[in-house]
């Protein structure tokens, strides 16, 4: 464990460059690291000989990023980076980048909350420089802001994504999506509403039907049809609606069904007795099978040196560093304006798109990532569609 924080300061890369002579590029990093928390003033290790769960995200991510340094510092990349951690005590963020080290600094990539994630954004906005949000699956309320890019796509995006991929494939079938009451339920139903009336296809029939939390099987067969495909989607991303669904459907064997679940299924089991009956279909931007070589290779190396298998996050961080320091590295002085550049894939094939929410007076407000691939489950496995 204490291998994982050894280099948890700040660090520069890269004496060497590219080109001979080329200018060394500031890169920001933010990582919820609680080192405070973790180690003592003299530097000793507060939790013996375990690993509390609330360090996995920001030790992890941190590991991928360290990854793909080393993995650039090999190269000769002309960077200097920095990072920092988001949990420091007496530290702002505010305060962090204010320090002299990011004066001029050129680009921040973050995991962080939403709270730290709209400080992040503000700042980049000042300073006329990207700050890529790695992790945080929304906007954070930011808007009118070019500099902020969402690379976790929002709920808005997923469903967008979604309900193409159902015009495509399943316009002939019967699709019902089965809801409750709740503000996140209201915010789904309403992003399928909004677009289906802005979409320059035909839009879907979609049957929109408020089940409560305790329904039963034959209160769901009640709206399916046994001589076709029911395409019966979960409206909603609360992970106890979306098993009890899958559970109650899986009784249903007469109709023909493939369910649709939410982003958040991305973290399901699928292993349970309820879904190897049932296929299955969700959206993510994000999609590590551990197969390719690559992912094989960094996944043994994280094993080996902590002695657990790695999460998604210690994908992300290896892949949103390698991808945008690349980017980092190729643009001119207006980094900024390269954000919608293709190229440089690790995993993700990033499709950053500006976001306009206020279409009449066509405001930029952010840019996001809209990839959305499709994973399809069955029989408790899954693979990309």
């Amino acid at each position: 464990m204490k291998k994982l924080f050894l280099l948890l300061a700040l660090f520069t890369i890269g004496a060497a460059s590219f080109q001979a002579g080329a200018q060394r590029r500031k890169l920001a990093i933010f990582a919820p690291l609680y080192l405070d928390s973790a180690f003592t003033y003299t530097g000793e290790y507060r939790f013996s000989k375990t690993f509390p769960k609330f360090l996995n995200p920001g030790a992890e991510f941190y590991q991928g990023v360290q990854l793909a340094l080393d993995s650039l510092k090999k190269r000769g990349a002309p960077l200097e980076v920095f990072v920092f951690d988001t949990k420091a005590r007496g530290s702002s963020i505010p305060q962090q980048m204010r320090s002299a080290e990011l004066s001029n600094v050129e680009m921040v990539i973050a995991q962080s909350n939403p709270f730290e994630t709209r400080q992040l954004a503000d700042i980049a906005l000042a300073k006329k420089i990207p700050f890529l949000s790695a992790t945080l699956p929304n906007d954070a309320s930011v808007t009118n802001n070019p500099y902020f890019v969402v690379l976790n796509t929002t709920l808005q995006g997923h469903i967008e994504g979604l309900y193409r991929m159902l015009q495509k494939s399943y316009s002939l079938d019967r699709i019902i999506l089965f809801r409750k009451s709740g503000q996140q339920e209201d915010a789904i139903k309403t992003h399928f509403v909004e677009f289906g009336r802005t979409t320059s296809s035909v839009p879907l029939n979609i049957r929109m039907v408020d089940i409560g939390e305790n329904f039963t099987p034959q209160m769901l067969a009640a709206q399916m049809d046994s001589t076709r495909r029911n395409v019966v989607i979960a409206g909603s991303m609360d992970e106890d609606f979306g098993v009890a669904l899958a559970k109650n459907l899986s009784q249903l064997s007469k109709y023909p069904t493939t369910l649709i679940g939410m982003p958040t299924w991305d973290n399901f089991n699928f292993n349970r007795p309820e879904f190897k009956s049932l296929d299955i279909i969700y959206s993510t931007p994000f999609f590590y099978n551990r197969l390719t070589p690559l992912e094989s290779r960094l996944a043994s190396n994280f094993e080996k040196q902590i002695g657990s298998r790695p999460t998604d996050y210690f994908f992300r961080g290896y892949e949103v560093t390698m991808r945008f320091a690349l980017l980092l590295l190729d643009a001119k002085k207006d980094v900024a304006s390269s954000l919608v550049q293709k190229g440089n894939y690790v995993f993700t094939r990033f499709d950053i798109q500006p976001v306009f929410k206020d279409k009449k007076n066509m405001t930029l407000d952010y840019f996001e990532n809209k990839n959305i691939n499709f994973v399809r489950v069955t029989g408790g496995f899954k693979r990309l569609m």
